[in-house]
């Protein structure tokens, strides 16, 4: 047997592992179906309005793809959508047209108020077995382990 299996610390990671992908896909799944049912949504839709919703000046598309991890063809194409729906508004940045600021609309404020509100009962309903000690222990744990990782890269 390979002697990194053998390791009872390494199971234990790898189990840890496995146990946090399985957990993630699962209530990540939920959401995205709770998200399509109730408000005919997806999830990518959802992170957009989220950011937009935070930054109430608007973002730089650039920005905005950053922060959400993801390819600036990925947000434009979510933020198209979302502007032929009145949700969100894109506008140039002054002095420079090739970039352009997206923002929330009235109408997009309104409608991710009501998905934002939702999908926090539905985490809560998800995770209500997560004591709230727990709850703030594993999420000090993975910020540390997350803050770790990235100083490497």
């Amino acid at each position: 047997m390979d002697a990194a299996i053998a390791d009872p610390a390494h199971r234990e990671r790898l189990r840890l592992w496995i146990r946090l992908l399985r957990v993630a896909r699962i209530v990540e799944g939920e959401l995205r179906e709770r998200l399509k049912r109730e408000f005919h949504s997806t999830l990518p839709r959802f992170d957009v309005m989220s950011a937009l919703y935070r930054e109430r000046d608007g973002m730089l598309m650039s920005d905005l793809s950053r922060f959400l991890l993801v390819s600036n063809g990925n947000v434009t194409g979510i933020v198209d959508r979302l502007v032929a729906e009145g949700l969100v508004s894109r506008s140039n940045r002054e002095g420079d047209r090739r970039t352009s600021i997206a923002r929330l609309t009235r109408a997009g404020e309104e409608r991710f108020a009501l998905m934002a509100e939702a999908h926090r009962s539905w985490v809560e309903e998800l995770l209500h077995d997560i004591s709230e000690e727990d709850a703030r222990v594993l999420s000090s744990m993975l910020k540390a382990f997350r803050s770790n990782w990235e100083s490497e890269h």
